[in-house]
Order: structure tokens, then sequence, then C-alpha cells
């Protein structure tokens, strides 16, 4: 087994390497990584509905779509991440006791009483510190979890709230739960570099061909080509997304803004704007403009600031109207 610990904590580096792995060493992997604030959605969700986008944009987080199914987790130095890579079948029952079980042989080691709970979740007390999930691909298997150790838990709870009438869809949602850092239940404190270093070296002693390895200067190159033509793009994080439906109102300085909007593999496919402003050109030539654009900020922020939305929306001005957008 290569045993790895990461050296950033660049999110999109960070799962680029979890895949690079996967897919590249015939060798079992165990990789250790901590990631810079960030929203980590499963393959199967709807990237916009599972954040709360002003929040997202106002402290750069970054929001990165994983390869394996599950729900939305927040990211940030308080909290660790782990993945085993390992040659097996194709697991039929979904059962991930085997890869979480080190992690709660540590933590009893430390006077922690924690369990594994429901499908996938790991507790203290009956509250989340960890949540997991796996993939399957050419007879192996990635299952990676998180663990909360001195996260900031206000900002996870800010980022990941959305009100739930905002988006429509059959992507899989997010469950909420009530979490805890394993730092508050420590009999005697030790740092998350100690506690990383207690699971590296547990994990070590379970496998006996165990070794550390650093990437290569090869491995580096083929993982940050990875992050550029996939974990950094629009089209990955965003662009992936299922099939959904938007519906929002707000107030402008022109009056009541309602949008629809049918958005499918993060292309708008249809437009419809409702409410009490007024207008000089026709509302439906905008609805026009916006059908066939990427749902994005930054590329419709541009559109809009070309074509002079005042023209179609009076005293509403470009700011106001993305947020009617997202």
């Amino acid at each position: 087994m290569l045993c790895l610990r990461s050296r950033t904590n660049s999110p999109a580096f960070n799962l680029a390497t979890e895949e690079y792995l996967l897919n590249n060493k015939s060798e079992d992997c165990f990789y250790l990584y901590i990631n810079n604030p960030s929203i980590i959605i499963g393959k199967h969700q709807n990237a916009l509905a599972e954040i709360n986008v002003d929040y997202v944009k106002a402290h750069n987080i970054d929001v990165i779509r994983r390869l394996s199914g599950g729900g939305a987790v927040f990211h940030d130095p308080g909290n660790l991440n782990f993945s085993f890579i390992m040659t097996e079948q194709e697991d039929k029952t979904g059962d991930f006791r085997k890869y979480t079980q080190p992690i709660l042989d540590v933590l009893k080691s430390l006077g922690v009483d924690a369990k594994f709970e429901g499908r996938n979740d790991m507790t203290i007390h009956g509250k989340k510190f960890s949540g997991n999930a796996k993939c399957f691909y050419n007879g192996k298997v990635l299952q990676h979890g998180t663990i909360l150790f001195s996260a900031k838990l206000p900002d996870l709870s800010q980022a990941l709230k959305l009100n739930p009438l905002k988006y429509r869809d059959k992507a899989v949602k997010s469950i909420s739960s009530r979490v805890t850092n394993i730092s508050e239940h420590l009999q005697s404190k030790i740092s998350l570099e100690a506690f990383e270093e207690r699971i590296i070296n547990h994990v070590r002693t379970m496998y006996e061909d165990s070794e550390m390895y650093e990437l290569t200067v090869i491995d580096i190159e083929a993982i940050d080509k990875l992050v550029a033509d996939k974990y950094s793009t629009w089209d990955w994080n965003f662009g992936h997304s299922p099939k959904y439906n938007l519906q929002k109102g707000i107030k402008t300085n022109g009056g009541h803004i309602e949008v629809n909007l049918d958005v499918n593999k993060g292309i708008i496919k249809k437009v419809k704007i409702f409410g009490d402003f007024f207008h000089i050109r026709e509302v439906s030539e905008l609805e026009k403009l916006l059908i066939g654009q990427p749902h994005e900020r930054n590329q419709i922020e541009k559109l809009l600031t070309t074509i002079g939305i005042e023209n179609y929306l009076t005293n509403v001005s470009v700011e106001a109207f993305m947020d009617a957008l997202f």
C-alpha cells in the first residue's frame, strides 16, 4: 500500500489526485489531505441547489464536484479528509464500515466514544463528525470521508444554507445533520497534525506492505492536467448538474421581478421573466438572449452588461437582476 499525505490545500488538486491514484496506480493507496474552505458536492447533485451562492461568492469558497455520490460537505483547514483506494470487487451492499473502522480505532485509543451509524456516517454522542462516500472503477474502490476535527461549524452552516423552495429538480439532495468537532470530545488535547499522524501510523500497522509515497514530478504533471481539464472547470463542477428548474423573485428599484429558468446540463433552455417593472424593449427579447447561455454567473453578467439590461428592465441594475438568476 502507498500512503500519501498531501502537500497542498487545493481542493481541486486533492480530488484530482484521488482520481489519478484510482486510475494510474496498481498498488492500493491511502491518502490524507486538508482543503482550503470549499464545498465538495456529490457526483449526481445540482451544484447550485446545494450552496448558499451569495455566501460562497463573498467568501471565495471553491465548489468542486467529486467522483462519488452522496451529499454536499463543507471543507476547511480544520477538516481532515481520508481516502482508501483499494483493489476490490464491486460492493453490492454499499457497506462503509471496513474503511471507517481505522478512524474509529484511533478515536477509541484517544478515549472518544465514536460510532458508525446509519448508512455512511461516524458520530459522537449522536452528532455527526464524518460523512463517507464511495465509487467503483475497473475492479477498484475509492472510499473517502471527511473528519471534522476543529472545523468552523458556523461557516459550514452558512455555506450550505439554501432556500429549499428555490430549486426544483430530481438530483440527490443533501440531508442536514447535527454535527460536532472531534476536538470537543478529546480527553487530552492534541493538534490536527498529531491526529493525522496517529491515523497514518495506525493504517500502516494494518497493512504490512505499506510505505510512504511522495508524488513524483510525472505524477504532479498528470494531476495538474486533470485539474485544468476537469476539476477547475465550470463544465464539471456546475455544467454536470442534472436538469433543474429555478424560480426566484426579488424586489428592485424598478419593481418586483420573478424569474423562472429551466436548465439542462448547465445550459439555460427556457426563460420566463414576470413582474411589475417597466421596460423600453420587449422582455421577450431578453429571454431569447438568455436561452442557450450557461447558467454561470460571470458569463451572464458579461452578457447583461454588454446588452444594457436597463433597456429591458427600467431602473434595474445588472447586480439586481443577477440576484434573480442565482
